[in-house]
């Protein structure tokens, strides 16, 4: 008998949803994570006892009703989840050069507040946000498919996707708006996926854009705290997450001309069977442990000629000041010195990390205030990020172990470049500086096993999304996928296609598995409200205060 009905190699939150929603269904379940933390990227880490979430900035749809909200309720977790609401009229703050514009949460006071900005505009912005709508809510519709008529119906009731799923975002942002600046403004969310206009899938970016158009929200206790939501429930049913649980490679039986998976090998040597392998990794990593001499040659060239997304340098950074007084809100900033993010990107792609004083676009969010508990009363949390080309660090990778001095002194000089730009956010900040660490692709790669460093899986072209993205059943018998290169990225797509992969391991639609469960209610607060804070929300900000002043000498 094997050891397991289905192990998961990554405990990413594909393979927690995944997971979850096995377990929940009777199977012996193994969750197997390299890290010594259970999360992929939605882990959280602390560093001077601050804690910072590297891969969690913000979700969407939470308000009652929503995806998200009816997901985390569905599972079973929205119990034990509290999020904080976004600054509802400027969840994101667009510097575009010395532009200042707000995106709100609401699609009518955005189109509003777009048009006066730009009124000779009016009509192409309220076209192209109901057209975002639309092809959004219609790519919504197509997993919930289910039977005669509505594969009949589809293509009526789908008919804008259709029309402008083969265009990129470029071509069909052009044809509604004309003022470049505008088109940035409305494009910056290319950041949430690693695209530039002229390569981005139109639809793709519309299921990006659709996800905020209510605004966003960030978790109290930081992407942590969904992971342990998760893994609390996982080992209510029965699952097991093993952490430092390096997987060597899949074990594989030869059936005939085929392989089935039939198990792990750790790199202690240990080897775990199991009916079902299920990987949480990406499709590279994934089939590096298979062994390309046990898969067909169409699936080898599709590996060869896949390509992973943007990798990225991020700055996490401690800093003893008024954050607020200073100009920060819970919005996140995006800080662009142009609007043609076209040539943003290839700037970020192909310049030298050492050339300029700043890089041409950042993203910097303010945790400390997103998550109120957090703040100490003292010091704030921001996490920078911005994209490079991962040649930068390929000399770094290839020398074994790449701590070495060059490696430490070409980070400091990222850093010092990457203030740079947070000083036009909060002048003076370098005085202020607590403590400051630099993530960089080979980081990514260390702990989260993720494929030149990428951040959002697979690169999101139209031929590696949608019907053309790698599938949750793979070609080796017993062996499953998913994760941000399967279904989609980001916190809750990735938890969709672990719902999923799953009910395709159980013969089951995802609707079988995402129950409605009135007895789960998501707490949600407004992080610029404090008039909406519970008690308890109050008591722990006390809490954390006392405590930093009792172990801080000359604190107040």
């Amino acid at each position: 008998m094997p050891d397991f009905d289905t192990i998961i190699i990554g405990s990413g939150m594909g393979g927690l949803g995944a997971a979850l929603c096995l377990a929940r269904a009777g199977q012996k379940v193994l969750v197997l994570e390299q890290h010594d933390v259970p999360g992929g990227w939605c882990h959280s880490f602390t560093l001077g006892g601050q804690r910072f979430s590297p891969g969690v900035h913000y979700i969407g749809l939470l308000d009652k009703g929503a995806a998200t909200h009816e997901l985390y309720s569905a599972l079973g977790v929205a119990n034990d989840l509290v999020f904080f609401r976004m600054n509802p009229q400027a969840y994101e703050h667009c510097w575009i050069g010395d532009e200042r514009i707000n995106l709100s949460a609401n699609i009518d006071e955005l189109s509003e507040t777009l048009s006066r900005r730009f009124p000779q505009e009016r009509a192409g912005i309220q076209k192209y946000l109901q057209l975002v709508q639309t092809v959004n809510e219609q790519l919504q519709l197509i997993p919930r498919m289910k039977g005669f008529w509505d594969n009949i119906t589809i293509p009526f009731r789908t008919a804008q996707l259709g029309k402008y799923g083969l265009f990129s975002l470029r071509r069909v942002i052009d044809w509604h708006i004309k003022d470049p600046l505008l088109k940035g403004i409305l494009n910056v969310q290319c950041g949430d996926h690693g695209m530039p206009p002229a390569q981005a899938s139109f639809p793709f970016h519309c299921a990006v854009m659709g996800h905020y158009l209510r605004g966003g929200f960030y978790p109290s206790g930081g992407g942590g705290a969904i992971v342990k939501a998760f893994t609390t429930a996982i080992k209510k049913h029965g699952g097991q997450i093993r952490t430092s649980q390096k997987v060597n490679k899949i074990l594989l039986e030869k059936t005939g001309k085929k392989y089935r998976a039939t198990g792990v090998e750790l790199a202690t040597g240990e080897q775990l069977t199991a009916t079902q392998i299920l990987s949480n990794a990406d499709p590279a990593k994934t089939f590096q442990l298979v062994g390309h001499e046990h898969i067909g040659e169409k699936l080898r060239r599709k590996l060869a000629q896949t390509r992973y997304s943007v990798t990225s340098l991020m700055l996490f950074l401690t800093v003893d000041m008024d954050a607020r007084q200073a100009g920060l809100d819970s919005g996140n900033i995006w800080m662009l010195n142009q609007p043609d993010l076209d040539q943003l990107f290839s700037e970020m792609q192909t310049e030298d990390l050492l050339n300029g004083d700043e890089f041409p676009a950042i993203f910097l969010s303010c945790t400390t205030i997103k998550d109120p508990p957090s703040f100490n009363g003292r010091h704030h949390n921001l996490e920078v990020v911005t994209f490079i080309n991962y040649e930068a660090f390929k000399p770094f990778a290839t020398s074994g172990d790449y701590h070495t001095p060059a490696y430490a002194e070409f980070k400091e000089r990222l850093t010092q470049k990457l203030l740079n730009s947070v000083e036009k956010a909060l002048p003076g900040v370098r005085e202020h500086i607590v403590q400051v660490e630099l993530g960089t692709p080979l980081t990514n790669e260390y702990y989260v096993n993720a494929t030149r460093g990428n951040v959002y899986g697979t690169e999101k072209t139209f031929w590696q999304t949608g019907p053309f993205a790698f599938r949750n059943r793979s070609e080796i018998e017993n062996l499953y996928l998913c994760g941000a290169s399967i279904l989609s990225h980001g916190v809750a797509g990735a938890t969709y296609s672990g719902v999923q992969t799953a009910a395709t391991i159980l013969g089951c639609g995802m609707r079988d598995l995402l129950q409605p469960d009135d007895n789960q209610q998501l707490r949600i607060y407004e992080a610029e409200d404090a008039t909406t804070w519970p008690e308890w929300v109050r008591a722990k900000m006390q809490d954390r205060q006392r405590r930093f002043q009792a172990t801080t000498p000359g604190a107040k």
